[in-house]
């Protein structure tokens, strides 16, 4: 399944490993070191500007800035899974 994260990028839903607030990045040191070590190619900025990002989409391969709240996206994700489940 996919989710939509914001813009025109959808992404796998199985290779979604985190979605973090944006403020967490200010308050969890280990979150600062993750980013710090990131290439530019591995950030796909979805949102026009940082003002207009609300969380992180984190996979194995890149980071997502995403202008969409992290509880929407968690709850875009969790409805594609009960569905997935429901099916079967």
């Amino acid at each position: 399944m996919f989710v939509h994260i914001g813009g025109y990028t959808v992404i796998r839903s199985k290779d979604i490993v985190a979605i973090l607030n944006y403020d967490v990045q200010e308050a969890s040191t280990i979150t600062q070191q993750y980013l710090a070590s990131l290439n530019e190619n591995e950030i796909v900025k979805i949102a026009e500007d940082y003002d207009s990002t609300k969380s992180l989409v984190v996979t194995s391969e890149k980071l997502y800035h995403s202008p969409i709240s992290s509880t929407t996206l968690k709850r875009r994700s969790q409805n594609m899974l009960d569905d997935v489940s429901d099916d079967t």
